[in-house]
């Protein structure tokens, strides 16, 4: 008689949301509210919840999310990725440090009025209760960047009381991290 191979789990408490216009949005619903206070995926506004690009294909590839296109047809991974790259070029790397970063256990959130692409909080720490500690900008190692900018960096960095975390990520998609700092010889 042959054993029978129980199934692995499925996660039933997926979060249903909607890719339009640049966004993905979720009803405010058990599940959402539940991973938010959890994980702090996503930002509430008037009875949604709204995430980022990298959240979301970040939880798609967790199976926590589906993520639905106009006409209510889940849109994979791949087709996701697709999309995401014609609203931010840069997508990839940035999501390769996200997810690094998250996989590590750091809660990250979007930086764009601190004019970074991420700030992260140490472990442990959920936004709201202390500051980040970071700001964080994933590059590509091929990538050639300016003094200049450089310095621009550090400086959003030191002026927001951060630490400056550059995220490298080379063709294999691992990451090396880099912490800037001022220093008063």
């Amino acid at each position: 008689m042959a054993e029978k191979k129980e199934k692995p789990k499925e996660i039933t408490n997926k979060i249903s949301a909607i890719f339009s216009n640049e966004k993905v949005v979720a009803e405010e619903n058990n599940e959402s509210r539940e991973l938010h206070n959890q994980s702090k995926f996503g930002e509430l506004q008037e009875g949604k919840f709204y995430y980022s690009l990298v959240e979301a294909l970040y939880l798609l590839e967790k199976k926590r999310m589906d993520i639905l296109d106009n006409k209510n047809k889940k849109i994979n991974a791949d087709d996701f990725i697709k999309k995401a790259r014609e609203v931010e070029p840069n997508f990839w790397i940035r999501y390769v440090v996200f997810r690094d970063m998250r996989n590590r256990g750091y809660i990250v959130k979007t930086a764009l009025k601190f004019g970074a692409d991420f700030r992260v909080y140490d472990r442990g720490v959920k936004p709201g209760d202390d500051h980040a500690k970071w700001i964080l900008y994933p590059v590509h190692e091929a990538s050639v960047s300016t003094w200049y900018e450089f310095s621009a960096k550090n400086r959003v960095a030191h002026s927001t009381r951060k630490r400056l975390l550059i995220g490298i990520v080379d063709d294999e998609n691992d990451v090396t991290y880099y912490n800037v700092e001022w220093v008063r010889p």
